[in-house]
């Protein structure tokens, strides 16, 4: 496998992406959509999920594409999000036909960052205009790190962030992993620079650090005080999925959370992926290609979760440093 010519979920043909955020707020939101409506399916393994319009991407539910997928900072307020999106894409004629009335298929999740100091007594919630701003910026190109629902994300010890990776199997097919890095563990092991998804990584792309000598016998988690979380995720590919198999990749892809994040999947995560297809194709058949795509996905998400940690560039008076001042400043 070798990444894409960007790097980022956007690789993956029709994709693209939006971000906006407040900086007083310290949150933001992320959107992915695509031209034209795209098959999506969902897997959560976290025990305090937030989420919006995730159960009618059951494979026995009615509808069975969507417009868009939206990740957001605001723990519930930011479910607000998608409903600025939907305003968007029904503004611009999209959406599921009802008797001529568009009505656009939105599935979104949260993430909780509310403790990171920002200023939260809006009088309105705020979520709404980030969501639709997100829709109106998205292209193929984006930054990384301190960006979109990664503004105010935070990990055990450092600054979280946005991160995204992309992968091509030999046999053609791209997949690309997008997420929002709040863990309530860590992406690096015990005090040192070192990722846990260094095994997977592709050159130097968050940093090159290598694999860990040694490594800790116990956890590292937020504080007592902040033990609210959820690292929420997006992954991609142009291979013709059905909504069962975009559930199974979406499943597969935990597996690169778990390698990425130290603990990951606790009580107190909301840890979510979304998986999606853009083909319009005959969907695949062969369980060894399916497979393939799972494996690729569990590694993009694994590479786009230290990559989220790794570009964060934070903001003044953030409540933990960024890896970069951490590491880079001691050499």
């Amino acid at each position: 496998m070798r990444p894409g010519k960007r790097n980022l979920i956007t690789d993956v043909t029709g994709v693209l992406v939006g971000n906006a955020h407040d900086t007083r707020l310290r949150s933001g939101s992320t959107v992915v959509t695509t031209d034209a409506p795209f098959t999506a399916g969902v897997h959560i393994m976290g025990g305090a999920p937030g989420t919006r319009e995730t159960e009618l991407l059951a494979p026995d539910k009615l509808v069975e594409q969507v417009d868009a997928l939206v990740l957001s900072g605001g723990s519930a307020f930011g479910l607000d999000a998608g409903s600025g999106v939907a305003d968007g894409l029904r503004t611009a004629g999209r959406g599921f036909d009802v008797g001529g009335h568009r009505v656009p298929i939105v599935p979104g999740a949260i993430l909780f960052d509310l403790l990171n100091g920002g200023d939260k007594t809006w009088a309105r919630n705020p979520y709404y205009e980030l969501g639709l701003k997100a829709f109106e910026d998205a292209s193929v190109s984006f930054a990384l790190g301190t960006i979109g629902a990664g503004y105010g994300a935070t990990t055990a010890g450092l600054m979280g962030g946005l991160g995204s990776a992309s992968c091509i199997l030999e046999t053609g097919e791209t997949i690309g992993a997008l997420v929002a890095v709040n863990a309530l563990g860590s992406a690096t092991v015990g005090d040192g620079p070192e990722f846990w998804a260094a095994p997977f990584e592709q050159g130097d792309e968050f940093g090159g650090c290598g694999v860990a000598i040694e490594y800790p016998t116990g956890i590292q988690t937020k504080t007592a005080a902040s033990l609210e979380a959820t690292t929420i995720a997006i992954i991609a590919t142009d291979a013709p999925l059905s909504q069962a198999q975009c559930t199974r990749m979406a499943t597969a892809a935990h597996d690169g959370m778990a390698r990425a994040l130290v603990p990951s999947h606790t009580p107190m995560d909301g840890d979510l992926v979304f998986g999606m297809s853009t083909s319009d194709e005959p969907m695949v058949d062969d369980p060894s290609v399916l497979l393939r795509i799972g494996h690729a996905a569990a590694t993009c998400l694994a590479r786009a979760i230290a990559r989220g940690v790794y570009e964060a560039d934070g903001y003044e008076n953030a409540p933990l440093p960024t890896w970069k001042r951490q590491f880079e400043r001691n050499g």
